[in-house]
C-alpha cells in the first residue's frame, strides 16, 4: 500500500511531474493558443468530449499544474485558478445562483467580499443575508430560504480573525439542502483542511501566503467533490440539466463529482474571463514550495507579538485566535492545532488617532493593503480596506474603529517587537 505523500512533499513536488527530458522546473507555457492537426480534434475540444488543451483562458498546462498541486493540498477532487481571490469567490458563489437567488454568509469576512455580496451581487438579483458565526445554530437556520443556494464563510476571517465553526454551519447548510463555501485564505492547507471538517467547496486568495512574497495576485476554487447535487435536483438545475451552450450537456451525468469545478471551469471562465496567467501561476508554484516552511514561522512569530501587545498597558485590546484565553482559542485548537496565521488585530487605548501615529512610527514594518507576506505589513481597517462600509456595517464585521491589523513575518520576532516597542514609546 503507497503511503500518501505529507503536505510538505506536495508543496515542493505536487501538480508537476515531468517525464524524460522534460524540464524539472514547471515550465511557463507562455501562449494563447495550442495546435491541433484536424478540425475534428478541434470540434471535439469545444464540445468537452476531450479535455486536452487548446485556449489559455479556458485551460493551460502551467495552471493546470499550479491548481492541480492546491488541489492535493485541500484534498479535493478538482480546481480553477483564477485572476484574483476575489474572483475565486464570486464565480464560487455565481457557479451555483442566478437572478432570483439568495445565499447566507458570515458577517466577519473581509471587507471587499461584504461589499461584493451585499451591493454587487444584489445588482444581479442575488440577495445575501450577513449572520454573527457565533449565533446559534437555531437562530442561523431561520434565515435560510427556499431560495438559500449557499452558505459562506472565512476560517479565519479578514481582519476580525473570528475562526468559523466548520462542522456548525456545515451541519447547518447540508440540513437544508446546500453546500458550503470556505474562504481558507489565512490559514491555508497546511493548517486547516476545511473538507475534513464538512465544507463542500474551498476559495483561496493565492496572493496571500501561498504566494508569499507580494509578487502576484491571484485565486483558486477546490471543489471537494462530496456534495450531491442530484439529490437536490432542482435547486441546482445549472449542474442537473441541460446547458444548451453546450449542445445540451448535463454537468452532474457526464463529469460526475468533476461537475461543479467544470461548469465553473467551461462555462463562467469562458463566458467571464477572470484568468489567471501562465506567469502568475508560476509564480505562485515557487510560493507555494515553501508554504510549509514559513507558516510555522508565521505562527511562532505572531504568538510572540500577540504576548507582547497583551503585556502593554498602552495596548486596550488583542485578538489573536492562537492566543491563550483569546475567544476563539478553543476553537483554533479544534480545526487548527498546529497553528492559525500570521495576522493579529488590536486596539490602544489612545484610539483611532493613536493607531496612525503608531503606524507613521514603525521603521521597518511597512503600512500596506497586503497582507499574509514573508514581510511584516500593517494597516488600518477602518481607514483602508474597510473603509467602504458604514459604522454599523464595521461593527458587524468585527471591525473596531480603532482595531490595527498587524500581519506578522518571517523576520527574526525580537526585530519585528522592538520596531513596535519604538513606535509606541518614542
Amino acid at each position: 500500500m503507497t503511503k500518501k505523500k505529507s503536505l510538505g512533499t506536495i508543496c515542493i513536488q505536487g501538480g508537476w511531474e515531468p517525464k524524460n527530458g522534460e524540464p524539472r522546473q514547471l515550465p511557463i507555457y507562455q501562449s494563447t493558443t495550442f495546435k491541433y492537426t484536424t478540425s475534428e480534434q478541434m470540434g471535439r475540444l469545444f464540445d468537452l468530449e476531450e479535455s486536452e488543451y487548446f485556449y489559455t483562458s479556458l485551460s493551460n498546462r502551467t495552471n493546470d499544474a499550479v491548481s492541480a498541486k492546491i488541489c492535493v493540498l485541500e484534498g479535493g477532487v478538482g480546481a480553477m485558478l483564477t485572476s484574483s481571490g476575489q474572483a475565486a469567490n464570486f464565480y464560487a458563489v455565481l457557479n451555483l445562483c442566478q437572478a432570483g437567488d439568495h445565499i447566507i454568509s458570515t458577517a466577519t469576512i473581509y471587507g471587499g467580499t461584504t461589499n461584493l455580496f451585499t451591493v454587487t451581487l444584489p445588482k444581479m438579483g442575488i440577495s445575501c443575508t450577513l449572520v454573527n458565526p457565533d449565533a446559534p445554530a437555531e437562530e442561523i437556520a431561520k434565515e435560510f430560504r427556499p431560495n438559500t443556494k449557499a452558505v459562506f464563510g472565512e476560517t479565519i476571517a479578514n481582519p476580525a480573525l473570528t475562526v468559523l465553526d466548520i462542522e456548525k454551519f456545515a451541519k447547518l447548510a447540508h440540513d437544508h439542502g446546500v453546500p458550503l463555501i470556505v474562504d481558507n485564505t489565512f490559514a491555508t492547507p497546511i493548517n486547516c483542511r476545511p473538507f475534513e471538517w464538512g465544507a463542500d467547496i474551498v476559495t483561496h486568495s493565492t496572493t496571500k501566503y501561498m504566494d508569499g512574497h507580494a509578487m502576484t495576485v491571484g485565486g483558486c476554487i477546490v471543489d471537494s467533490g462530496n456534495f450531491d447535487w442530484e439529490a437536490h435536483h432542482d435547486k441546482f438545475t445549472g449542474l442537473t440539466e441541460p446547458d444548451e451552450s453546450y449542445h445540451g450537456i448535463v454537468y452532474t451525468q457526464k463529469f460526475g463529482k468533476l461537475a461543479y469545478i467544470t461548469k465553473a471551469t467551461s462555462q463562467l471562465m469562458r463566458d467571464l474571463g477572470s484568468i489567471q496567467s501562465p506567469q502568475h501561476a508560476f509564480l505562485i508554484n515557487i510560493g507555494l514550495e515553501t508554504l510549509h516552511l514559513r507558516m510555522p514561522r508565521h505562527c511562532e512569530n505572531a504568538l510572540k507579538v500577540a504576548e507582547y501587545l497583551k503585556s502593554r498597558e498602552d495596548v486596550a485590546w488583542v485578538n489573536y485566535p492562537g492566543l491563550p484565553g483569546d475567544k476563539y482559542y478553543e476553537l483554533a485548537q479544534k480545526y487548527m492545532p498546529n497553528g492559525t496565521c500570521g495576522v493579529i488585530s488590536f486596539g490602544l487605548t489612545g484610539g483611532r488617532a493613536a493607531a496612525a501615529e503608531f503606524m507613521d512610527k514603525l521603521k521597518f514594518c511597512s503600512i500596506e493593503t497586503h497582507v499574509a507576506d514573508s514581510r511584516t505589513a500593517v494597516l488600518h481597517p477602518a481607514s483602508h480596506t474597510h473603509r467602504q462600509l458604514t459604522d454599523e456595517q464595521l461593527v458587524e464585521a468585527g471591525v473596531d474603529p480603532s482595531m490595527i491589523r498587524f500581519s506578522v513575518g518571517i523576520e527574526d520576532a525580537e526585530d519585528i517587537i522592538e520596531d513596535i516597542r519604538q513606535a509606541l514609546e518614542d
